[in-house]
Order: structure tokens, then sequence, then C-alpha cells
């Protein structure tokens, strides 16, 4: 690597007790980019201060998220929001190294044993009940309620490594494999539910001023589970809020890989983690400018 003295230089400086000089180190070396990163695994690895190995490994975190921001910012400004990018790129949040080529096998291999199973003559409720025959019984997917306590629940690598997720990386998945097939499912955004419906052929995403009417039925992605409207209007009941359409517009790709990450982020709210929480809504933001 060019500018190895300078390099040295800095790494003799990463233990200096003054934090001001360390900030200032820190930016320096998170300037140089990811290429950095195997000198500073090197050095992680020879230095026997625990203190130090830390800040090594803050670094190291640091270059890895620069890096995220402008994966972040890219997907956002590009024309299609691929929803298994965008999914990827969230656990890359937590698994930078990860590979995704082994995510994108997975879900091709799903994706054609749904595929073979589909024709032109089912109704909407028979290409469903396929889907969730595949991904739940055969290919084994569980689900289990959101808990802020299982980080890995939200991520859609270890959904697929684990074949067990919550409703939100359930979801996801659902929604990538339905995308896949053009099946018109879209998550809905009803209060305290990641759910997922399925709209009439030729609706339109934006122009929808009554969209529940354009809706067939709905799923819940935890278990797979098709609800009725009356199954949907009794939980706006025992939760006394008005359904107002909002609630039944489908979101677009970037809204729900920013609910990934608004709801990823509860994960992380105790002291010593709540830079992730603040990074994580960074991302949110990224994906909004």
């Amino acid at each position: 690597m060019e500018n190895n003295n300078e390099i040295s230089a800095l790494f003799t400086l990463i233990d200096d007790p003054d934090e001001e000089v360390f900030g200032l180190v820190s930016n320096k070396i998170v300037g140089y980019g990811k290429t950095i990163i195997p000198n500073l695994e090197h050095l992680w690895e020879t230095t026997p201060s625990e203190e130090t190995q830390s800040r090594i490994e803050l670094l190291i975190h640091r270059l890895h998220f620069t890096e995220l921001l402008e994966d972040f910012r890219q997907w956002s400004i590009s024309g299609h929001h691929d929803l298994m990018l965008g999914a990827m790129l969230v656990s890359k949040y937590q698994y930078p190294e990860m590979a995704t080529t082994p995510l994108v096998q997975e879900i091709e291999k799903i994706r054609r044993n749904i595929w073979l199973e589909l024709n032109n003559y089912l109704t909407p409720l028979e290409q469903i009940n396929i889907v969730t025959s595949i991904l739940y019984s055969y290919y084994g997917l569980k689900g289990n309620e959101t808990n802020y306590k299982e980080t890995d629940a939200f991520l859609l690598q270890k959904t697929l490594e684990t074949k067990t997720g919550n409703q939100i990386s359930n979801g996801i998945l659902y929604l990538i494999l339905c995308e896949l097939l053009d099946i018109p499912i879209k998550a809905i955004k009803i209060p305290k539910q990641f759910i997922l419906a399925y709209f009439k052929p030729g609706y339109s995403d934006e122009k929808l001023p009554n969209p529940i009417v354009n809706i067939d039925f709905f799923i819940d992605a935890t278990s797979g589970q098709v609800f009725t409207k009356q199954d949907v209007e009794s939980y706006f009941k025992r939760i006394a809020v008005p359904p107002v359409g909002a609630y039944f517009k489908p979101q677009q790709n970037k809204d729900v890989i920013q609910y990934l990450l608004e709801e990823y982020s509860k994960c992380f709210d105790q002291e010593d983690v709540l830079y992730k929480k603040n990074e994580l809504l960074k991302l949110v933001a990224q994906i909004e400018s």
C-alpha cells in the first residue's frame, strides 16, 4: 500500500490517551477507505492491549459503515430499488464480509420450486397457497413474534440460514419471491403489523383513493396465514383505530427497507450499542435524501 510510512505513523497513535488526537487519527485512517482494513486487522492480531484492540475494531466498523452509507446512497438513487439487494445491504451492517452469492442461489432455488407449480389458470388464492406451501411446508420456513433482543431475526441472510425469521424478515423474503414471480403482493402499513396484501392486477401504486377495494386478501408472513378484509376490520376495532385508506396503500421497496432499518434499530437501545441505533437511522435518512 502507498504511504506506508504515514500509515505506520498513524497506527502508533491509535493508543494515544488524548481523545482529540485519536479523533484526528481516526478520521485520517478512515480517509484511506476499505483497502486499509487488512493492515488494521494485522495490527489487531499483534496488539496485546484490549483497549487498543477495541479502538481498532471501532475503526474497522467505521470503514465498513462509510462504505455501506455509499452503497445505500447508490441503491436509493437507482431507477429500480431491488428489494433483495436492499435487504442484503441491511444484513451487511452486522455482517459486512458476508457473501451474497449463496443468498441469491438459495432464493433462486425457492423461486424455481414455486414457479414449477404455478400456471396461468390459478386463482389468486391458489397462487398464494402454492407460494405458502413451498416456503413454509416444503422449505421449512418458521416465524416467531418480533423480538428486539433477537437481532439476527431481522436479517435476510440469517432468515435463510436458520429458516427462521420474524414477521418483517419473513415478509421481505415473501415479497422478494412474489416480485420475482410477478405475483402482485405488496406490503401495507397496518399499525403494529407488517402485513402483505394481494392487489388486483393493474392497480396503480400511487393513485389509489381507496386502496382496500383493490385488495383481494391479506397475508401474515410470520406463518403464511391468509386473512380476509373482515379479519382486518376486526383487528382495527380491537386496537380502536379507524381503518383509513393510508394504511392500505401499497408500500414501495424503499419504504420496506426504511421500515426494516427503523425496526432493526430498536434492537440497539442499550447505552453501549446506542451508536448502532444512530447509524441505522442514518441509513434511513440516506434512503430518504
